[in-house]
């Protein structure tokens, strides 16, 4: 059950070669990638102490190689994209995939946030609209999202939470406006339609990522001013028990990628038959070994049993958009989380 190798490797050789291109060259390297992106790289780094030479020369070689064979693949990358989705997903599904891989121009002034702690960007929205703030966290990652809610008052979430499950698009005007909101340029040109952000699905996501009370005092909120609209979020809503849902060779796939010690904090808040089915997919010996740390582990507090299970869900939606993992809805369809 340990990490990715190769992509720590992967990391690693990136970390190598940055170093060795020195402070300058490495700081305009750092400028073109995303926030969860640097702060992997920036940690890698200052967890690596000292490289063999023999490695950095392989790192180097390596980097030349991959280097001389790049070239213009194609006249019009964006264009590129967008003729591939549409012939693989169709046009209702491709079209919500090229508004997030394409928009990057669109919210220059909002991608700013991601560099942010929740705190600060809680601190930045508290004051606005719901609306204003629905629409800007819908730009950000879910985890982030549910980190900057769980900082508003109750009543301020659970607005905010509304508008974001009834959101229906954002008109390029909008995100014009969003940008004057965080004193930001909007970098780019008009759009010809909305970005297709927001709305039941999002919504569901940054609940998921809140925690079991500030889940049912949100859910119970919304139910009061839309019933139905609260039955969409929670069907759209994946939380750790349904984990129990994935197949065999799922559950197989998702313990090879979690550290024990998660797992059994994971596990300390989750029902038997969840227990049971993990246990299953496990050789006897690693089984027998889980219940003895499971009934040996004291009381654990529900922050640091929630906190391992988002964790664990996160591991779960990586590797549902890899194909590693496909989930059975109640209706029979796959779903895909």
């Amino acid at each position: 059950m340990a990490a990715d190798k190769g992509e720590d490797q992967g990391l690693e050789n990136a970390a190598i070669l940055l170093m060795t291109l020195g402070e300058e060259e490495a700081s305009e390297v750092f400028k073109h990638l995303a926030p969860k992106e640097v702060q992997r790289l920036g940690e890698t780094i200052a967890r690596m102490k000292a490289v063999t030479s023999e490695r950095v020369n392989t790192v180097m070689l390596n980097f030349e190689k991959v280097a001389s064979s790049e070239r213009m693949l194609v006249a019009d990358s964006n264009e590129y994209v967008k003729a591939v989705l549409r012939r693989a997903l169709g046009d209702d599904k491709a079209n919500l995939l090229i508004d997030r891989i394409l928009q990057g121009s669109d919210v220059t002034g909002i991608e700013s946030l991601k560099w942010m702690d929740p705190t600060s960007v809680a601190e930045l929205l508290r004051n606005e609209h719901p609306q204003i703030v629905a629409a800007i966290l819908v730009h950000l990652e879910f985890d982030q999202a549910a980190e900057v809610l769980k900082l508003f008052t109750e009543r301020q979430r659970n607005e905010v939470m509304v508008r974001i499950a009834t959101l229906d698009g954002i008109q390029p005007t909008a995100l014009r406006d969003l940008n004057e909101v965080m004193s930001k340029v909007l970098a780019g040109g008009d759009r010809g339609r909305k970005s297709t952000l927001g709305g039941v699905k999002t919504a569901a996501e940054i609940i998921n990522m809140m925690g079991s009370v500030i889940e049912t005092s949100v859910l119970d909120f919304v139910r009061e001013a839309d019933n139905d609209l609260a039955q969409k979020i929670m069907d759209n809503m994946f939380t750790f028990d349904d984990v129990e849902k994935i197949d065999d060779k799922g559950i197989q796939a998702l313990l090879k990628e979690v550290q024990s010690e998660s797992l059994i904090v994971a596990l300390k808040g989750s029902t038997p038959a969840l227990k049971e089915k993990i246990l299953k997919n496990m050789s006897s010996r690693a089984a027998e070994t889980l219940k003895e740390d499971l009934e040996s582990r004291g009381p654990v507090r529900l922050s640091e049993v929630e906190a391992e299970q988002k964790e664990l869900l996160k591991v779960v939606r990586r590797l549902v958009d890899e194909g590693q993992i496909v989930l059975a809805g109640g209706g029979g369809d796959e779903q895909f989380v």
